[in-house]
Parts: C-alpha cells; structure tokens; sequence
C-alpha cells in the first residue's frame, strides 16, 4: 500500500461517510497499525455498488481505502490507510516462460505423436521438420486451451478495471502435458462480488470453450482398438480416466460407453458407478478410444477445468463458492473437500498431493472491498453453471498405469 496523507481530518471523513451511510457508532483506530476510522451502521442508499465507487473516489486523493463489511445485521465501513501498490511486472518472464512451454509441449506431441524415425541420412533440416509435424498437433491444442483459459481471466479483469498480469506459463519438459499450467496474478483487490466472480469465472468457461471442440476433433482423428488381455512387464499401458462430459464425448463419437468390457461382470449400470469412481475392474480384452495427440490434449483441458473449479481456496472454484454462500459456509465447505480428497486418493494416490497441497494453500478466500453488495441474478445462475461444469469435468480416477 501507498502511504496516506500525514494528517487526517476525522471530521471531513465523517461528512464524506454520512452522505451514504446511517451511523450508529465510531471506532477511532490507528492507521500505523490497522484501520483509520470503523462505522457501523446501515447505507442509506439501496444500489451499495454506486455507494462504494462513489466513497472510493472520493478518498482516492487522501491516500485512503475503503472496506465495505457486514457486522451481523447491520454494515460497516472501514477506512484503511494507503491505496493498491501497482508493481511493475516484467513482460519478458512471461514472454520466455511462453517460448519455453511452447518448446516443452512440442516434446511432449513428439513424444506422443511420433509414428516413425526419419531414414538414415536425414540432416537437422529433416528432423526438425519430422519434430515439428508430428509434436505440433498436440502443442497447439494444448496451448490454445491453456491460453484460452488465462487470457478468459485477463480480458475480464482488464475489463472491470483490475490490474492483472500477463499469463505466467509454466513448462515441464518430458511430462505427459509438457506443461504444469499458467496462471495470472490480480495486482489489486476486486472491488466487489460481481467483479471476484466474472474474473475467476472466465478463466474455466472460455478454457472448456476451446477445449470441447478439440476434443471433438481429436476423438474424430482417433480410433477404436482391443484392449490387451492382461499388464506385461515389457510394454507399460497408460488408460485415461473418464469424466461425465468425456464419456459422453466418446458416447457420441463412437456411439458406446468407453472403456467397453468384453463381457459386464454386472448389470452396466453398476459396472459404470464402479469403475467411474474407482478404474475397476479393468476391462482387460475390451474396446476403447486409442486417443490422437489432439484428443489427448482436448482430455487434458477437461482435466485442468475440472482442477481449478475445486471449490476451495484461492482456486477459480473458491471465488465461485465465497461469492456464492459467502466465507463462512466456504470455510466450513474446506474440510469436506479435503476429505473427499483423501477418501479419493485410495483409488489414485494423486489426490494424496492435492489434499497436501490444500492443505496449506487453500484455506485462505480472496475478500473483494465491498463484502456487502450481493450477487445479481444472471451472476448467480453463472455461478452454479460454474459447479455444473465442475461436476461435469472432474474426474475420479485421472490416470491408471500398467
């Protein structure tokens, strides 16, 4: 934070507050420390989101924030020293961490994507393009879905106003993603709800909107094929796991439920529950989807849609669940999720990490200025698609290796 103007007139900032605010009480506090000046009281104005951007601009020029906040029943407005600190980022760490996550997922396409060495002979001009034609499918796919995904956020924060960074990528070399994500950096505190919402929101929709129809298309470039009949220790076999929305991509593709057992050891009803939520049995001899490096990609974005719409934390999930019920119910909500979590992880041990991750990462909610002004209508149905999509995209058992 900026420091404040040295000497404060509680007066003028009593007159300032009065104009939309019915007070009961003031807390002189100290600004060295914590707060200026604490009202309680109620608004006198019905709109509470013109009430604060109006009381903001006013107390922009003396070097003071101001916090809308719900005491009980009644409202209160804390003035706090100092404004946002707009630290300069550097566009050149995100330019080479772009360059070096491309390159990483290009490996990864290569490696996935290869069908066949190059003849004796051919020189770097020949590899590199043999490289590049087999790794580009994947690289460009799983790089729009992750771009999508950033730049959701970032267009929506530059549109409310909020300074956000560029999109950090992140590379992984030799990863089955070639890449470990991206994420973008809010250089300041929303103003409120609405704005929290539409920027966490934008991120997951605009990611599942590129990530759908590159499923699609990856699936269309797939084929079907025979399961083996049992693990070997020479040959590893790698089977994805299946989410609602990616069972139902399969389903209209191929028109069956995939993975197909060669026989239901049970009614299919019960197989599907089962094996959805645990990978068992598998189905050994059965039929399934040998996924192109563009469908394994499409996979992916479901995957990492389903990853940050957890409804916990500083994830995209938890700013849908603290504007939605609010931080206490959000936080009572926190242990749950670890739970499942950890009741998750005896079917795949990764959820084991995440719950640790969780652990100390996602207890803490980002808290928008004004906590009062609710959600609107349209933001609340957003919000719910929000945890449809999630029900949708996560997926129980990730991965399975033989």
């Amino acid at each position: 934070m900026n420091e404040i103007t040295p000497k404060i007139n509680h007066e003028a900032l009593h007159k300032l507050v009065e104009r939309i605010f019915q007070i009961d009480d003031i807390t002189i506090g100290d600004p060295k420390k914590d707060y200026i000046l604490r009202y309680r009281g109620m608004l006198k104005v019905k709109n509470s989101e013109e009430a604060y951007d109006e009381l903001a601009k006013e107390l922009k020029p003396l070097g003071i924030t101001p916090l809308f906040r719900w005491e009980g029943k009644r409202h209160v407005i804390i003035l706090i020293p100092g404004l946002p600190e707009m630290k300069r980022a550097n566009p050149w760490v995100n330019l080479v961490l772009f360059i070096l996550t491309v390159l990483s997922v290009l490996l990864t396409g290569v490696l996935f994507g290869m069908q066949e060495l190059p003849p004796e002979g051919t020189g770097i001009g020949g590899w590199a393009v043999l490289l590049i034609r087999s790794g580009w499918p994947f690289a460009v796919s799983m790089m729009a879905i992750l771009g999508a995904h950033e730049f959701g956020h970032y267009f929506m924060g530059r549109h409310h106003g909020v300074h956000v960074t560029l999109p950090y990528f992140i590379p992984f070399p030799f990863s089955q993603f070639g890449t470990m994500g991206a994420f973008i950096r809010m250089k300041e505190i929303p103003r409120n709800r609405k704005v929290l919402l539409d920027i966490g929101i934008a991120g997951p929709l605009a990611g599942l909107v590129v990530a759908i129809p590159v499923l699609f298309l990856g699936l269309s470039l797939s084929e079907l094929s025979v399961l083996p009949t049992g693990s070997s220790a020479e040959v590893m076999f790698q089977m994805e796991g299946n989410s609602i929305l990616y069972l139902l991509a399969k389903y209209i593709t191929f028109g069956r439920l995939l993975p197909a057992p060669a026989v239901y050891p049970v009614s299919p009803v019960l197989h599907w529950l089962r094996y959805f939520f645990t990978g068992q049995p598998i189905p050994w001899g059965g039929m399934d989807v040998m996924m192109s490096s563009v469908a394994w990609a499409g996979w992916a974005g479901l995957l990492v849609t389903a990853m940050n719409l957890m409804p916990v934390g500083q994830l995209d999930g938890g700013h849908v669940m603290y504007v939605l019920i609010g931080r206490e119910r959000a936080q009572k909500l926190y242990p749950i999720v670890l739970m499942f979590l950890v009741g998750l992880g005896f079917v795949w041990s990764g959820w084991w990490l995440w719950a640790l991750l969780l652990f100390f990462m996602g207890r803490r909610y980002a808290e928008p200025l004004d906590q009062i002004t609710p959600l609107d209508g349209k933001r609340k149905r957003l919000a719910l698609l929000a945890l449809v999509v999630f029900v949708l995209t996560f997926t129980p058992v990730p991965l399975m290796l033989f």
